[in-house]
């Protein structure tokens, strides 16, 4: 999948102007097709293939970008009063989630543990961390898709069970963030 990072993110960049919206998408794209890399039947091209699912996280996207713009401007108190009644709950599935991710951060090498929580757990910008690690931005990229595909292989979280919390409605998943 990652032969198609660079024309995947180049297809996100012409629908969306936001360059880390776009890199959060290309990696969910990316993530999304490795995942579902064996309902693949082979039927087109598996650049189109992944470009079909691209344009499903691209409307995705936009939905959820307008439900909020619309909800949130009619009544500023309906993200308030959506966020206390998902509180208990969400905290509850928040913190196990939480146990989990550090629980595989401690597996993981050294270098990709403390690239890995320097981008997504921290926040900072790919171009920040190479700046910190005295590096090339590209190396950095490198690393942080090495880090990702490692943190893959050793996550241990029941995805049968959080599949199923998100059908029933008890993870908020656009608050949720590794």
């Amino acid at each position: 999948m990652e032969k198609y990072r660079q024309s995947i993110t180049g297809f996100v960049k012409r629908k969306i102007e936001d360059d880390e919206v776009v890199e959060e998408l290309t990696n969910d794209i990316l993530m999304a097709a490795y995942g579902a890399k064996k309902n693949f039947r082979g039927e087109s091209e598996e650049f189109s293939w992944i470009c079909g699912i691209a344009k499903h996280k691209i409307i995705d996207y936009y939905r959820k970008k307008k439900i909020k713009t619309i909800l949130f401007s009619v009544n500023p108190a309906f993200e308030e009063i959506a966020d206390k009644s998902l509180m208990p709950e969400r905290d509850v599935l928040k913190e196990e989630l939480k146990n989990e991710i550090r629980k595989t951060f401690r597996e993981l090498s050294a270098g990709y543990g403390k690239i890995l929580r320097l981008k997504y757990l921290e926040g900072y910008k790919t171009k920040t961390i190479a700046l910190r690690f005295k590096t090339t931005v590209k190396a950095i990229e490198s690393r942080l898709r090495r880090a990702k595909i490692q943190f893959r292989k050793i996550w241990n979280y029941d995805k049968k069970a959080a599949v199923e919390d998100i059908k029933v409605g008890r993870i908020n998943r656009g608050k949720t963030r590794i």
